[in-house]
């Protein structure tokens, strides 16, 4: 089976006649991929482009000459240069210094979205990037207690006239949440409209600075919240967590038919499988497959989309995320689960980036 990169690479190699090549150009739309069947989808800036039909029959040619003769080109769909309905392109940009968004998701509760978030952050600022975590589980705040800053309380500054909120900076991660106003023994009794002006809140007036990621750890399931995240910023892609579970697996392809729905049109980087099988301390060679065996790999393959990494079951888990220092820094093979994991969703973004224009703000009806 081809892989993304590999058509890529090959249609790097078709030039638009007096310009770049057409992925440079970002005229890669999509590329889906079933068994040897390759599809792609085109996009070109003028309605009758003349030379349409030439580049289709140097894509087919170049993919043959780069993958083999067998790899079939089933279809070739050209799209034209007309702009979404949904476009918001007059708002202001609210996430200037930020250059991706990624929004980590779940279609069901506890499956470990919120460890998988805060994980993802702090391997992403240990490989050297610039990170910034927003906890958007509004009913559910973690990342306070999992970052050990439950009595934080976040400072104002004032700039240009603008009250703006200083994050906690902890191992390379500027963390916002609401669990930092409001008091961690009260249930946070909010109507949608609430929880939305304050996810917007802390987008525009949180004190993010230059970022390479912003993480945004979103409630389970689908809400406001997610809808007004797409609609204030262009989110770079989704990443959807499960456990190998088929109730779980049910609820992530929703949560993947979400993101991936005309209206909302973002896209969906990776699963991530968490709780893939537990090793018990005394016998460290064991795997025991407790919530079913590579059901999250299954479902990547059924969806066409990657499986970013699988996060086994271990104690260190809980502990740290109860202790408040983050397994990712520790030495552990689970630490190495996640610093891989990390390093996926590294490529999966630089791949996006370079194949899809950037993802825009949509209007929602």
């Amino acid at each position: 089976m081809y892989s993304i990169d590999q058509i890529s690479e090959a249609l790097a190699k078709v030039k638009y006649p007096g310009k770049e090549d057409i992925v440079s150009l970002r005229m890669v739309e999509n590329i889906e991929i079933e068994g040897n069947e390759i599809r792609i989808v085109l996009r070109t800036q003028k309605r009758k482009d003349p030379v349409i039909s030439s580049l289709k029959h140097a894509c087919v040619q170049a993919i043959k000459d780069n993958l083999g003769p067998e790899a079939v080109v089933s279809s070739i769909e050209v799209i034209g240069p007309e702009p979404r309905v949904e476009t918001s392109q007059a708002l202001p940009n609210i996430l200037p210094g930020v250059k991706n968004i990624i929004a980590i998701a779940s279609g069901k509760g506890g499956v470990g979205k919120s460890t998988v978030s805060v994980n993802i952050a702090v391997s992403l600022a240990g490989k050297g990037y610039s990170v910034g975590l927003l906890d958007a589980d509004i009913f559910g705040p973690s990342s306070p207690k999992m970052f050990g800053a439950e009595d934080f309380r976040p400072e104002i500054k004032s700039e240009n006239g603008i009250e703006m909120i200083l994050p906690l900076e902890k191992h390379g991660v500027k963390v916002l949440s609401v669990g930092f106003f409001v008091d961690p023994s009260e249930a946070v009794v909010w109507r949608g409209p609430m929880a939305s002006n304050f996810l917007r809140q802390m987008m525009s007036q949180g004190y993010w600075g230059e970022l390479d990621f912003l993480i945004v750890d979103l409630p389970p399931g689908t809400s406001d919240i997610h809808l007004t995240l797409v609609q204030e910023v262009g989110v770079t892609g989704a990443v959807i967590v499960s456990t190998p579970q088929e109730v779980a697996l049910a609820d992530a392809v929703k949560g993947v038919s979400m993101f991936r729905s005309e209206k909302i049109n973002v896209p969906v980087l990776g699963l991530v499988e968490n709780m893939s099988w537990f090793t018990p301390a005394e016998y460290p060679d064991n795997r025991y497959y407790i919530f079913g065996k590579e059901g999250c790999r299954k479902l990547a393959e059924e969806l066409n989309i990657p499986l970013l990494g699988q996060i086994p079951v271990v104690q260190s888990i809980c502990e740290s995320g109860d202790s408040g220092i983050p397994v990712a820094l520790d030495n552990s093979e689970t630490a190495k689960a996640f610093d891989d994991l990390a390093g996926q969703l590294v490529k999966s973004v630089e791949l996006r980036n370079k194949i899809s224009v950037p993802t825009e703000r949509v209007l929602i009806k």
